[in-house]
């Protein structure tokens, strides 16, 4: 018997794409979305597992056992045959692992969908996780792009996630440390396969021109014999970082890479959407703060960005650049002098309303991309129900200039900021930047 867990959604706006969901006996969820104007659809499948669900010890194993499952399944013994079969369907496998989830998916022409769902429940289903040491070599070479010739560790962006979490789980490398991945064996992978590869963790998303009973049953008929399995649940994520706290990592080059995080304001809360505003002000096109000024005017990066994670229960606000040893300091100075003025002074009229124009525009655009569909009402959904779009869209033109100022109070502070700088900085420069950042409020 199936349990229908929701109708389809009514169509009180054209933002609105018609979302259903049926619980299968086993406790998958299959979720459609119908977008009929399409002429391909997405098959994506997200499952409770990542680098904040695993201990010290199996830091790397989400990671691992991922690309472990191409490596064929009983029907397509090998890579070869299992990539083959996919590729004769016009599609490609994907797959990434994140913090709070894994996520395999295909694109297929829609009367190829069912056929795409036989070989996802044959993935799923019966993963033969041969040629471990292929995948394991594979795995070292891309963990070696994160460290130098000495073993030490540049990446940014991982070191600065540490410094904000910390010993939480959330600070862990997804790809995890060398020693690790040098140790997992296959009874390892699948221990972990058979512990968060369960039916009962999983979301299956399918968002395009397509029918949801023809998707439920397929399903049903591919995906039925899945193991039931629990819920997988996640340490709640730590406080802040108690900052500011900030790290130099010695590398060779004429660049010094840069990553500032701040703890953000989490999708659930009421205020998420003027942080997305504040965001925006920030770093949206080229004509934004960021960009603008720090690239176009005073030349101290090619490039710099902003950028928010959101996770399950928290939220990362980062911004990221790469700039000549010698600037560096100066770089971080403006960064922060143009945060804080996010604090000061209210944005005009027209900068916000170019934000709600530009806000809206992406929304509406997320309709012609079947795989944002897919992330969005099945990756979201193994922790919360996404909001409709038409409630995303009227939650940010509520948004006001005061809000922004206030959620920029909120969150721009030096007391939830990290650090992270990886480059050939002299003494005088790493003196520059801890005066810079340990003197910021």
């Amino acid at each position: 018997m199936l349990l229908l867990t929701t109708v389809p959604s009514p169509a009180s706006s054209p933002t609105d794409p018609s979302v259903e969901t049926t619980v299968l006996d086993h406790g998958l969820r299959v979720t459609t979305v119908a977008l009929p104007h399409l002429h391909t659809a997405t098959v994506a499948v997200f499952i409770k597992v990542g680098s904040r669900f695993e201990s010290v010890s199996a830091n790397g194993l989400s990671h691992f056992t991922e690309h472990m499952l191409f490596r064929g399944t009983e029907r397509f013994p090998t890579s070869l045959a299992l990539n083959t079969a996919i590729e004769r369907l016009g599609s490609t496998l994907h797959a990434e692992t994140g913090r709070d989830y894994t996520l395999f998916s295909m694109g297929f022409e829609p009367e190829r969908v069912n056929a795409g769902l036989e070989l996802l429940g044959e993935l799923l289903g019966r993963p033969r996780f041969g040629d471990i040491e292929l995948e394991r070599a594979l795995v070292l070479e891309e963990i070696n792009e994160d460290y130098d010739e000495d073993d030490v560790e540049i990446n940014a962006d991982d070191i600065a996630r540490g410094l904000m979490f910390g010993d939480h789980a959330l600070g862990q490398r997804i790809i995890g440390p060398r020693t690790n991945v040098e140790g997992f064996g296959e009874a390892d992978v699948r221990a972990h396969f058979a512990r968060f590869y369960g039916a009962r963790n999983m979301i299956l998303c399918v968002a395009g021109p397509i029918e949801h009973g023809v998707v439920v049953d397929a399903a049903r008929r591919y995906l039925g014999d899945l193991p039931v399995g629990t819920s997988a649940e996640p340490a709640p994520a730590p406080p802040g970082p108690g900052g500011p706290r900030w790290k130099h990592v010695r590398d060779s080059g004429a660049q010094t890479s840069l990553a500032m995080l701040f703890r953000g304001v989490p999708e659930l809360d009421p205020g998420y959407h003027a942080f997305v505003g504040m965001l925006r002000a920030l770093d949206d096109g080229m004509s934004t703060r960021l960009h603008y000024q720090l690239a176009d005017q005073q030349g101290l990066a090619y490039s710099v960005g902003a950028s928010i994670e959101p996770l399950a229960d928290a939220a990362l606000f980062e911004i990221t650049s790469a700039t000549a040893n010698s600037k560096l300091p100066t770089l971080v100075a403006e960064i922060l002098r143009l945060v804080g003025s996010l604090r000061d002074q209210p944005i005009d009229r027209d900068e916000l309303a170019k934000i709600r124009t530009r806000y809206r525009y992406e929304t509406l655009a997320s309709l012609d991309d079947s795989s944002a569909m897919t992330g969005w009402f099945g990756g979201t959904a193994l922790y919360y129900p996404p909001l409709p779009l038409s409630e995303r869209l009227a939650a940010m033109a509520k948004v006001t200039a005061d809000d922004i100022v206030e959620t920029a109070r909120r969150v721009l502070t030096s007391d939830g900021m990290v650090l992270a700088a990886v480059g050939a900085l002299s003494k005088a420069r790493i003196g520059e930047l801890r005066e810079v950042v340990t003197e910021w409020r």
